[in-house]
């Protein structure tokens, strides 16, 4: 039995796991992450292996799971474990349950305390670990789901007793290692060396650690399937075209009757300043007021925000209303200022 093993790291320490059969040219992918898809895409080209699974060891509250993107576009099941409230999980798994990959056999340990639905993964000599034991420490019990006693449960009844030669690999990383053994782990990791029960729930509940970044954002996306802030403007900035600070100027100075310059922050920022000839259009108001203030449909409009984001979101929904020929500025009205272009009313840069 040949198995490929791919670990992949992103720059903030999580790790996700690309593994296939050699004989069956299959594949699994093991807590994908939304920036990596291109990287995923590339290694299976590169070992020639067709993906059959998506799987995430638990709901991630520190970063986005690729999970449903990748699902989608390549139309394979996505599994978890059974408590996994996401819509989107096609295959339930429990524990001691089982999924062949090819000649390949995957275990499923079903390890809750860092949340509710975590699971292990064993395959031949090593376990995929998720958040529930890292290198040097374990997954945390403080966030929605969390329990420290049933984390105690996983690990010292369950996940240690596994082999002491057993490779761990984990879904974050904080150090320069790679994988440990579960050897290793009991001896050298910190909080197992707390092996009374109720002293290691009490480690575990006066911690003191800081909350993840951007914990709503991914608990909210990963638990229901809705988009990212950053998925939307993606998704927003592939339907549109864009026009340059420069080029703006110079149509300004030579043809300013060619451009509709679409101002789309809130009026107060608009009256302290704004690009000469805009008219102002909040965002939030932009659908309900287009008809009595865009009346040209053919009109070139181009639209503009303080940072170059909102007005992305405004120039596509221009042209899902029929605005076909709405650009967006590529940059903001801090941008213009930069480059000491006029602004009506005149004042200077730092005031605005």
């Amino acid at each position: 039995m040949a198995m490929i093993f791919q670990q992949i790291s992103t720059h903030q320490g999580c790790q996700s796991y690309l593994i296939g059969c050699s004989n069956q040219r299959s594949a699994i992918i093991i807590d994908p992450e939304l920036s990596m898809q291109d990287t995923y895409r590339a290694l299976l080209n590169r070992e020639g292996l067709r993906l059959h699974y998506l799987l995430d060891t638990h709901t991630h509250a520190d970063h986005f799971s690729a999970s449903q993107t990748l699902a989608r576009q390549l139309q394979v099941p996505v599994i978890m474990h059974r408590n996994s409230p996401a819509p989107f999980v096609s295959f339930h798994v429990d524990d001691g349950e089982m999924i062949h990959l090819g000649e390949l056999k995957l275990e499923i340990m079903h390890t809750p305390g860092h949340t509710e639905d975590s699971i292990c993964i064993l395959i031949a000599d090593r376990v995929l670990t998720g958040d529930t034991l890292l290198l040097g420490g374990t997954g945390r019990s403080d966030l929605p789901g969390g329990d420290p006693a049933k984390l105690y449960n996983s690990l010292f009844n369950k996940l240690l007793l596994l082999p002491p030669e057993t490779q761990v690999y984990p879904a974050h990383i904080y150090n320069e290692k790679k994988h440990t053994t579960i050897a290793a782990e009991l001896l050298n990791n910190p909080r197992l060396q707390v092996t009374e029960r109720m002293s290691f729930i009490h480690q575990m509940n006066t911690l003191n650690l800081n909350m993840p970044d951007h914990l709503t954002e991914a608990l909210r996306t990963n638990l229901s399937g809705g988009k990212t802030v950053a998925g939307l403007l993606a998704e927003a900035a592939e339907k549109v075209s864009f026009m340059s600070l420069k080029e703006v100027a110079l149509r300004l100075r030579t043809e300013p009757e060619e451009i509709l310059l679409l101002d789309v922050r809130e009026t107060d920022a608009f009256r302290k300043g704004h690009i000469p000839g805009a008219i102002n259009i909040p965002r939030g108001q932009l659908e309900l007021q287009v008809n009595s203030l865009l009346t040209n449909p053919t009109q070139r409009i181009v639209t503009y925000c303080q940072f170059g984001k909102i007005s992305t979101l405004a120039a596509a929904t221009l042209k899902e209303l029929g605005f076909d020929r709405a650009v967006a500025l590529d940059d903001g009205f801090n941008g213009w200022q930069a480059m000491d272009y006029p602004v009506e009313p005149a004042v200077h840069k730092d005031d605005g």
